[in-house]
């Protein structure tokens, strides 16, 4: 393994930042291209980015490379859910134990700090307003366009991860070559940010150690906490129908609809209707394709192989896991890249393609469940299960957000876990009897029973 090889990272986003400071660890040059301007110049411009929520596998990731204690600097813990009913009833869900939470984390600020780290270190060189035209898989020559008068120049480079994201110029060059496989697929969702500034006193206007959710079957607005007090507010809505975003444009309407769905909101929110009113309705993507590799030339990371939708809280959890992951695949293959590369794609993709499939389940749960009672008294069992019984089960929300479990085992647990947890809820007399010792009775031989299944079945 030669440290005198060039290695260029295109994207300079959450995940190209944080990658780069494992690689220049590591003893390697990088050279990041980012087809934006600097953003420490410009600052960061808001009004389509939805909060980010930073848990367990996120952390360890920025501990790798000993930003954490710097990010906790701005992080919020939100312990748990608080869901506001139409009528203005409040209820509560905790995400895990007493001393789990989730960290909302604005990403704007967060993305500035990794770079700013990244900058600082001897072994990495920011470009800016480098935008990647074309690569040349031969001879790994990349094509740029550079600054405003799109100067075109070529370098080469022996490795090249591509990290810019969704619409990924690098993904696209890959898209050309033989047996490469792409999927992408909209939500018929879009969002829009909105925000609750801080009080007149200065200070938050709703608990800052929750996740707010207005769930509404269809659609839902959440509400994320900001450090300078305020809380950003992300109304997922559709794009067509009524109501939606088509039903729903001007100032009259807008204001007609939160006073019938969010009653509750409008008093913290009193630039809501310019906030709906200018700032741009995004769109919802997710991304699947195979494989993410070239050989050992070329790598994709995060959103740029596996873009998912924000509802799990775990795009970029994922996407900085990818960088773990990368790490420890060419730890244990003595920085072999014929063997790393290869080896990271086949062990990520089907962990990538599950929590996709999580995250298009979680919006379901969190915008038409999160209000139903049963499924309440469903995790309050399931909370008791596990509170009695932890070597036997971690709830599927933990085993995502708190553990390190990779996520297509976390998905198959799951599934085997809902089956169980579906016998219990059919009990039609299960809203009386929910505590009695015989339900945790009956789930703990049904777990029995199920691990003494798979025992044999691999015997």
């Amino acid at each position: 393994m030669s440290k005198n090889q060039k290695i260029a990272i295109i994207g300079g986003g959450l995940v190209g930042s944080l990658l780069s400071l494992y690689m220049a660890k590591r003893g390697f040059q990088v050279d990041i291209f980012e087809r934006r301007s600097d953003p420490r110049a410009r600052g960061f411009i808001g009004g389509r980015s939805i909060n980010l929520a930073l848990s367990d596998r996120g952390w360890k990731a920025l501990e790798g490379v000993g930003m954490a204690e710097k990010v906790k600097s701005m992080a919020i813990p939100m312990v748990q859910r608080i869901m506001h009913a139409q009528d203005g009833e409040i209820t509560y869900q905790r995400y895990g134990k007493d001393d789990q939470a989730i960290f909302s984390v604005p990403r704007g600020p967060l993305n500035l700090m990794l770079l700013e780290r990244a900058d600082q270190h001897p072994n990495v060189s920011l470009h800016f307003e480098e935008q990647c035209k074309d690569i040349d898989l031969d001879s790994n020559k990349i094509t740029f366009l550079k600054g405003k008068n799109k100067t075109e120049h070529r370098e080469h480079y022996d490795r090249i991860f591509g990290t810019d994201g969704a619409f990924s110029a690098v993904r696209s060059r890959l898209m050309k070559t033989d047996r490469f496989n792409y999927q992408q697929t909209y939500l018929t969702h879009g969002y829009k940010e909105l925000e609750i500034p801080p009080g007149k006193d200065g200070d938050f206007q709703l608990d800052p150690n929750a996740l707010h959710i207005w769930p509404r079957g269809e659609y839902m607005m959440i509400a994320l906490p900001n450090p300078d007090k305020s809380f950003t507010c992300t109304l997922f809505f559709p794009f067509e129908g009524n109501p939606s975003f088509a039903s729903v444009q001007t100032r009259e309407e807008a204001e007609a609809f939160f006073k019938e769905q969010f009653a509750d909101a409008i008093p913290l929110m009193p630039h809501f209707l310019e906030d709906y009113e200018k700032n741009p309705t995004s769109s919802l993507v997710t991304i699947s394709s195979y494989p993410w590799n070239n050989e050992d030339k070329i790598l994709l990371l995060g959103d740029a192989s596996h873009a998912i939708v924000p509802f799990y809280g775990q795009g970029m959890n994922s996407g900085f896991e990818d960088c773990t992951v990368f790490n420890d695949i060419f730890e244990d293959c003595n920085g072999n890249w014929t063997e790393v590369f290869p080896e990271f794609s086949k062990k990520r993709f089907p962990e990538a393609e599950a929590i996709k499939e999580l995250a298009l389940r979680n919006y379901i749960e969190m915008r038409d469940k999160t209000a139903d009672p049963e499924f309440l008294l469903q995790k309050k069992i399931e909370r008791k299960f596990a509170d009695q019984h932890p070597d036997l089960w971690m709830p599927l929300y933990s085993q995502v957000t708190f553990s390190h479990i990779p996520y297509d085992q976390a998905l198959s647990k799951g599934i085997e876990q809902n089956e169980i947890m579906k016998s219990v809820m059919d009990r039609p007399d299960i809203h009386e009897c929910w505590n009695e010792p015989e339900i945790m009775e009956n789930i703990l031989k049904a777990v029995k029973d199920r691990n003494n299944k798979r025992i044999n079945s691999e015997v």
